[in-house]
C-alpha cells in the first residue's frame, strides 16, 4: 500500500504501512506494542527516533508508530500517513491528566470529542467554530470491544491543550466543570486531518494522572503498562 514513497519523516524503504495504524505519543511505547502484541514484525521507520513498525495482530496487518507531544508534532504524522501512504484508521493510544472526580488511574477514556485551546482549525478558514469529534463507526466499535471485555471506559469529551505548564491556574477547573474528562495534546489535531481527508480516527486514552488530585503515575509505567487501552485499540484493525 505504501509502495516505495517517503517524507522528510517517514522512510519506509519499502515496508509497508497497514491502513490501520496506531499511534502512541511515545515511539518507546511503539516498540512496546510491536514487540508485545504483533507479530512478523518489520520495522518501517526511524527517523528521528520516531519509530514505526507494521506487523500482524490476529491474522490482520496494522501499523505502529510513535507521533511525538504535541498537536504539531501529531499534525505533520498523521498528515503524511493520511495524505502519502493512504492510512485510513488512525487510533491514537495515549495518555491524559483526569478532571473529573470519577476518573482513576489507569481508567481508559475514548474521545468523543476533543475541545481545544490551539489555533490549527485556522488554516481551514471555517465560518465559525470547528466541533473536533471522533469517527462514529471506530467509536462504536471500541465501545462495544470494551463491552465485550468487560473493561468498563469513560466516553465523553477531552481538551488538547497546546500548553502543559499552563499560568491560568483556573483554567482546568473551567474546563472541569463544562464536564471534560482530561487534557491530553494530539487529538483535536488528529481528528481535524482525519475529517478534512475523510479518513477515520479515534482518541483512546489511559489515565496517567490527576490533575486534582494529584496522583500519577511514573514514566516507566506510561510507557509498559497501559495494556487495556492498547488491547481495544488493536481488536479495531
Amino acid at each position: 500500500m505504501s509502495e516505495m514513497k517517503h517524507t522528510a519523516h517517514i522512510k519506509p524503504e519499502g515496508v509497508e504501512i497497514a491502513e490501520t495504524v496506531l499511534l502512541p505519543g511515545d515511539p518507546l511505547r511503539a516498540k512496546f506494542i510491536a514487540d508485545n502484541f504483533l507479530e512478523d514484525v518489520v520495522q518501517f521507520n526511524s527517523v528521528r527516533n520516531m519509530l514505526g513498525y507494521t506487523g500482524t495482530y490476529k491474522g490482520k496487518r496494522i501499523s505502529v508508530m510513535g507521533t511525538g507531544m504535541g498537536m504539531p508534532s501529531m499534525g505533520i504524522y498523521s498528515w503524511e500517513l493520511i495524505n502519502v501512504f493512504g492510512v485510513k484508521n488512525l487510533i491514537r493510544v495515549g495518555s491524559c491528566g483526569a478532571l473529573q472526580d470519577d476518573l482513576d488511574l489507569y481508567d481508559v477514556v475514548l474521545a468523543m470529542g476533543a475541545s481545544t485551546n490551539a489555533n490549527y482549525a485556522s488554516q481551514y478558514k471555517l465560518p465559525g467554530t470547528y466541533a473536533n469529534i471522533a469517527s462514529f463507526s471506530l467509536l462504536e466499535k471500541a465501545k462495544k470491544i470494551a463491552d465485550e471485555k468487560g473493561q468498563a471506559v469513560h466516553v465523553g469529551n477531552v481538551l488538547s491543550s497546546d500548553i502543559f505548564y499552563n499560568a491560568d491556574k483556573e483554567a482546568a477547573g473551567k474546563w472541569r466543570d463544562m464536564g471534560v474528562l482530561g487534557i491530553e495534546m494530539e487529538a483535536a489535531a488528529l481528528y481535524m486531518n482525519a475529517a478534512h481527508a475523510g479518513v477515520n480516527a479515534l482518541c483512546i486514552l489511559t489515565v496517567s494522572d490527576h490533575i486534582f488530585t494529584q496522583q500519577e503515575t511514573t514514566p516507566e509505567e506510561r510507557e509498559t503498562s497501559f495494556t487495556k487501552m492498547m488491547e481495544i485499540a488493536l481488536e479495531l484493525a
